[in-house]
Protein backbone atom coordinates (compact mmCIF):
# COMPACT_ATOMS: atom_id res chain seq x y z
CA UNK A 1 0.00 0.00 0.00
CA UNK A 2 1.19 3.42 -0.68
CA UNK A 3 0.42 6.35 1.58
CA UNK A 4 -0.64 9.27 -0.02
CA UNK A 5 -1.53 12.73 0.77
CA UNK A 6 -5.32 12.29 0.77
CA UNK A 7 -4.42 9.14 3.62
CA UNK A 8 -2.34 11.97 5.62
CA UNK A 9 -5.29 14.26 5.81
CA UNK A 10 -7.62 11.30 6.85
CA UNK A 11 -5.46 9.89 9.54
CA UNK A 12 -4.85 13.44 10.70
CA UNK A 13 -8.96 14.26 10.75
CA UNK A 14 -9.60 11.19 12.67
CA UNK A 15 -6.76 11.88 14.93
CA UNK A 16 -7.12 15.38 15.92
CA UNK A 17 -10.14 17.85 16.32
CA UNK A 18 -9.59 19.92 12.81
CA UNK A 19 -12.04 19.54 10.15
CA UNK A 20 -11.01 17.74 6.30
CA UNK A 21 -10.02 21.13 5.20
CA UNK A 22 -8.11 21.92 7.72
CA UNK A 23 -6.07 18.37 7.92
CA UNK A 24 -5.59 19.33 4.16
CA UNK A 25 -4.00 22.50 4.51
CA UNK A 26 -2.01 21.28 7.30
CA UNK A 27 -0.51 18.34 5.30
CA UNK A 28 -0.69 20.99 1.84
CA UNK A 29 1.44 23.23 4.34
CA UNK A 30 4.06 20.54 5.94
CA UNK A 31 5.14 19.11 1.94
CA UNK A 32 5.28 22.93 0.66
CA UNK A 33 7.36 23.55 3.90
CA UNK A 34 9.92 20.73 2.52
CA UNK A 35 9.71 21.31 -1.17
CA UNK A 36 11.16 25.09 -0.17
CA UNK A 37 13.70 24.20 2.30
CA UNK A 38 15.03 21.36 -0.44
CA UNK A 39 14.80 23.81 -3.48
CA UNK A 40 17.02 25.89 -1.11
CA UNK A 41 19.54 23.16 -0.83
CA UNK A 42 18.73 22.84 2.95
CA UNK A 43 18.51 19.75 5.00
CA UNK A 44 15.42 18.86 6.30
CA UNK A 45 15.38 16.65 9.17
CA UNK A 46 12.74 14.91 11.26
CA UNK A 47 13.65 13.61 14.50
CA UNK A 48 12.80 9.82 14.59
CA UNK A 49 11.83 9.78 11.00
CA UNK A 50 14.96 11.03 9.16
CA UNK A 51 17.08 13.40 7.26
CA UNK A 52 16.24 14.44 3.69
CA UNK A 53 19.35 15.96 1.42
CA UNK A 54 19.91 17.91 -1.57
CA UNK A 55 22.69 16.29 -3.20
CA UNK A 56 25.48 18.32 -6.05
CA UNK A 57 25.65 15.77 -8.96
CA UNK A 58 28.79 16.23 -11.44
CA UNK A 59 28.56 16.23 -15.21
CA UNK A 60 29.37 12.66 -16.51
CA UNK A 61 29.95 10.93 -19.62
CA UNK A 62 26.73 8.79 -20.39
CA UNK A 63 25.90 6.45 -23.41
CA UNK A 64 22.02 6.33 -24.96
CA UNK A 65 21.22 2.77 -24.32
CA UNK A 66 19.12 2.69 -27.88
CA UNK A 67 22.47 3.95 -29.89
CA UNK A 68 25.24 3.35 -28.16
CA UNK A 69 25.89 6.36 -28.48
CA UNK A 70 27.70 8.46 -25.79
CA UNK A 71 26.92 11.74 -24.43
CA UNK A 72 28.07 14.24 -21.53
CA UNK A 73 24.76 14.39 -18.63
CA UNK A 74 24.30 17.68 -17.33
CA UNK A 75 24.78 18.76 -13.68
CA UNK A 76 21.87 17.97 -11.21
CA UNK A 77 20.57 17.51 -7.68
CA UNK A 78 19.08 14.88 -5.99
CA UNK A 79 17.25 14.67 -3.20
CA UNK A 80 18.49 11.61 -0.68
CA UNK A 81 16.58 10.26 2.98
CA UNK A 82 18.45 8.67 4.97
CA UNK A 83 16.01 7.32 7.80
CA UNK A 84 16.72 7.61 11.44
CA UNK A 85 18.60 4.76 13.74
CA UNK A 86 14.74 5.29 15.91
CA UNK A 87 12.94 4.12 12.54
CA UNK A 88 15.51 2.03 11.01
CA UNK A 89 15.41 -0.51 14.49
CA UNK A 90 11.62 -0.11 14.25
CA UNK A 91 11.82 -1.51 10.69
CA UNK A 92 14.43 -3.99 11.43
CA UNK A 93 13.00 -5.18 14.73
CA UNK A 94 12.81 -9.30 14.99
CA UNK A 95 15.20 -9.83 12.34
CA UNK A 96 18.84 -11.09 12.47
CA UNK A 97 21.43 -8.95 12.20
Amino acid sequence: MTLTKNDLRDALYVKTDLTKKQATGVVENLIELIKCTLEQGEKVLISGFGKFDVIEKNPRRGRNPASGNDLMLDGRRVVTFRCSDVLRRKLNKGKRK
